[in-house]
């Protein structure tokens, strides 16, 4: 399938997708001016924050805070499945502490 991208109809009648340059997301720790680039890496960081784990199986893991907020933090475990959905969560959570770039390709 396709990425991003426009379609366009040719003089001949031909429509094709012209491609556009993509961005893909990544999470950046403030203090530091790190991407976060595992799952281990993220937690640790959000533990120094008062995080902890909640629960966890095979494809996710949940974390909430210490002091006792309703607040959950939910990432796959398996990095690769770490979408802006997640970066997100974790930047509204920890306002002070991560913000979401975007990285050009």
């Amino acid at each position: 399938m396709a990425g991003g991208g426009v379609w366009v109809f040719r003089n001949n009648g031909v429509m094709e997708l012209e491609e556009q340059a993509t961005s893909r997301k990544a999470l950046v720790h403030l203090a530091t001016n790190e991407v976060v680039r595992s799952t281990e890496a993220l937690e640790r960081r959000l533990g120094a924050l008062g995080w902890e784990r909640y629960y966890e199986d095979r494809a996710i893991l949940q974390l909430h805070k210490r002091d006792g907020s309703a607040d959950l933090i939910s990432i796959p475990r398996d990095f690769s499945r770490f979408r802006s959905t997640h970066m997100y969560d974790v930047v509204v959570k920890n306002r002070d502490h991560f913000k979401v770039v975007d990285l050009h390709t």
